[in-house]
């Protein structure tokens, strides 16, 4: 089964329509928890052995603490390599690689896959389990599938029948309720030399703002704010970001301070393949946090799932004692510091619509069954070539029960440059975990404050 795509239910499963209401029955909801874990991922292991059950993942109940919940200690320390994948070996194990994986091994030599046991690490805190549960009987897409109704703050398909109920698991899924980060985004030239950028960002959902959520919060998904910090030419550079759940009837609503310009502006272009500040046009802004905003430029297709080795438990990325340069080389990113684990992914292909246009114009993606993050997605030109491969470096939060990623990469196979967002190796801190925020500290007139 390792070597084969897994198709889930039906062959028609994978042709519904984004129209296609999405309410389980709570007899189908009464499997999360016995035959599904409380997110909707098997419960079980795989019939080879080398993928295990999932027994109540890394989670605060533990017993394990770190010194900093921010930046947690390897609890997988001592774990050696099964094996290494690489150049001359790659097509043993093509099946359950994704295409642009494969790529990477046919244009770097130096490209390596370690791959390490499988831990079933992902845990979220009870009572987002609660809410996911209930999400189960009653959400439902709305607006030809750009929007939601029914839903409650996380995982509104923990049982998904089509492939946007999929995508909106990845957008809506749990990342702590309130994040502030200090990160460098590294664009990385072809010859291996760059200039980090250094970022603060904030990502705060209504319900764990300082007041709850309010009327004003009806179509609100999460409010974001990124300021950059260095280099000095995009020092005081600020975004803030209201994003909305249904962006069809109501558009992301975004807004920049210019340093140099000094002022405010509603920047619209903050959505889809519009370019992203501080990437060095490696980045659309639809590739942040591998994939965010409004689906509706695409048609969506569910492929089924498939054991893929990914990026997973990734601790090593957080060693203090590595500087970028490192960690940071010609052509990827050094994999001394990578884990790939096998794990089963739900895939799903976008192609984008006739009468709609975007640079990407297909994207496959793999998404974390355990997690429903997106953890690597292949993106295709207009003329259907493989041109960029994402992939997100995922770790365990088991402090405060969030999994998240500590680096995402973007490599791009054309110009041989990549881009790394998320490495906080030698910031002061990375993470701080549930920070009291306003509805206020998110409006324009803060944004104005700040950049003052």
């Amino acid at each position: 089964m390792k070597n084969k795509l897994l198709i889930v239910g039906t062959l028609s499963l994978s042709f519904l329509s984004a129209s296609v209401m999405a309410k389980v029955t709570p007899e189908e909801a009464a499997k999360l928890g016995t035959t599904l874990t409380p997110l909707g991922a098997e419960m079980q292991g795989n019939e080879a052995g080398t993928i295990p059950a999932w027994t109540g993942g890394l989670n605060s109940k533990s017993g394990l603490k770190s010194k900093d919940p921010g930046r947690p200690d390897n609890p997988f320390s001592d774990d050696k390599p099964k094996f290494i994948i690489d150049s001359s070996n790659v097509d043993e194990y093509k099946d359950n690689l994704s295409a642009g994986q494969i790529a990477m091994f046919k244009k770097y030599p130096s490209y390596k896959m370690p791959v390490y046991e499988t831990r079933r690490t992902a845990a979220y805190p009870d009572k987002m389990y609660d809410l996911v549960a209930k999400n189960a009987v009653t959400a439902e897409l709305v607006q030809g599938g750009n929007g939601l109704s029914g839903f409650d703050t996380t995982i509104p398909f923990p049982i998904p029948s089509n492939a946007l109920e999929i995508i909106w698991n990845h957008i809506t899924r749990y990342r702590g309720g309130s994040a502030e980060r200090m990160f460098s985004a590294i664009p990385v030239q072809s010859d291996g030399s760059f200039v980090e950028v250094k970022l603060n960002d904030q990502l705060v959902w209504p319900e764990f703002l300082s007041s709850g959520r309010e009327a004003e919060d009806d179509n609100v998904l999460f409010y974001y704010l990124q300021v950059i910090t260095s280099p000095a030419r995009l020092t005081g550079t600020a975004l803030l970001v209201h994003d909305t759940i249904d962006q069809v009837k109501e558009a992301r609503r975004a807004w920049v301070y210019n340093a140099g310009q000094r002022r405010v502006r509603r920047a619209p272009n903050v959505a889809y393949d519009g370019p992203a500040a501080g990437t060095d046009g490696l980045r659309t802004t639809d590739n942040y946090d591998m994939y965010n905003g409004a689906p509706d430029r695409y048609t969506w297709k569910l492929l089924g799932k498939k054991e893929v080795y990914m990026p997973y438990n990734s601790y090593s990325l957080l060693d203090t004692s590595a500087s970028y340069k490192d960690i940071v080389k010609e052509g990827h990113l050094n994999p001394d510091f990578l884990r790939y684990e096998l794990h089963r992914a739900w895939v799903v292909e976008a192609t984008v619509k006739d009468d709609a246009r975007h640079i990407y114009a297909k994207r496959v993606f793999y998404i974390d069954e355990d997690t429903w993050g997106a953890s690597i997605i292949d993106h295709y030109d207009g003329r259907g070539d493989l041109w960029r491969i994402s992939e997100a470096n995922n770790i365990m939060f088991y402090d405060v029960d969030t999994p998240w990623m500590v680096a995402e990469t973007l490599y791009d196979l054309n110009s041989g440059r990549y881009l790394v967002t998320g490495l906080a190796n030698e910031e002061p801190r990375f993470m701080t975990w549930g920070k009291k925020a306003d509805r206020r500290d998110f409006s324009s007139s803060a944004l104005r404050r700040l950049g003052r």
